[in-house]
């Protein structure tokens, strides 16, 4: 049932890039973002208040920062730059992230299995965005990598409050923190720049308000209330191998609603780097428990 519902919260995910082009074209990222984060962490918090202790402040403003406000309005950068399926499976390469992060600054050596799954990965990567010929929109690609980082600098915030805070003001107020950051950014770069702005108030429409409550209520509240409810109940590699939805879901819905279209090669290439990701992750699984149960047994 847990993975089941991390299948769902990365499926939603995956819906952002094709949702966002679709219903809400040319709207700035700093705004999108701020509308993303702060309506939901404020309906959230008033289902159920929760007030951090005064010694957390310090955390949940980095987290908030970082997990909500750089990565959102990143998210959003690469949402309007780059083709919904492309989205998806470059936030695939997550884990080769997280295993160079670790091993840099942590000195945690990865596993052969992730190592070789982690190159693979790399390398199937460059085949597909093709850095020499390169067709995408830089500004969006160099929108993901810092993206990436971000999640897995976050994601290490997040597992020093694990056992210190409950989950749930975890999430309210990391998504109050980082959306009123925004939200003054935004309300900052309106002011420099207020054409983009204006043309959003003055033609807003029905389609863009169903973007938004599908943004705010089923990609902020479900799914990210769903993620940080599950990281108290399941490993990070159980919810690694759920997360091949977020692909997945980016592939159909740039498909569907804005017609995405890709040679056969590169939609080999996103098959391959999608099945390489749930190889390595089954593996890397199969071979701890193992050696747990080894070492269980030797005991």
């Amino acid at each position: 049932m847990n993975v089941m519902l991390a299948m769902l919260a990365a499926f939603l995910w995956g819906t952002t890039y094709a949702v966002t082009q679709y219903s809400l074209p040319g709207w700035p990222p700093l705004l999108l973002g701020a509308i993303r984060a702060l309506p939901a962490g404020l309906l959230l918090l008033a289902f159920k208040p929760s007030m951090p202790e005064a010694k957390y402040w310090p955390i949940l403003v980095r987290l908030g920062s970082i997990n909500i406000a750089l990565f959102f309005g990143l998210l959003f950068i690469m949402a309007q730059t780059l083709p919904s399926a492309i989205s998806g499976v470059g936030m695939v390469s997550l884990p080769v992230f997280a295993m160079f992060y670790y091993w840099l600054l942590h000195k945690k050596k990865p596993s052969k299995i992730q190592f070789i799954s982690g190159m693979t990965l790399i390398t199937l990567a460059w085949l597909l965005f093709d850095p020499l010929n390169l067709t995408l929109n830089p500004v969006g690609l160099i929108a993901m990598i810092a993206a990436l980082a971000s999640i897995v600098v976050g994601s290490n915030i997040i597992q020093g409050l694990k056992g210190k805070m409950h989950w749930w003001s975890v999430l309210c107020w990391q998504l109050i923190i980082g959306g009123s950051i925004l939200t003054i950014i935004a309300f900052a770069h309106a002011l420099s720049a207020p054409t983009q702005y204006l043309s959003v108030l003055q033609n807003f429409t029905s389609l863009n308000a169903m973007g938004l409550i599908w943004l705010v209520l089923l990609n902020t509240m479900l799914a990210y209330g769903l993620y940080v409810w599950l990281m108290t109940r399941m490993t990070v590699v159980e919810f690694t191998f759920a997360g091949i939805s977020n692909p997945v879901a980016g592939i159909l819905m740039g498909l569907i609603l804005v017609g995405d279209q890709f040679t056969l090669n590169q939609y080999l290439l996103m098959a391959l780097i999608i099945a390489t990701s749930l190889i390595g992750s089954l593996l890397s699984t199969y071979y701890e428990r193992k050696k747990l149960k080894e070492s269980k047994s030797s005991h």
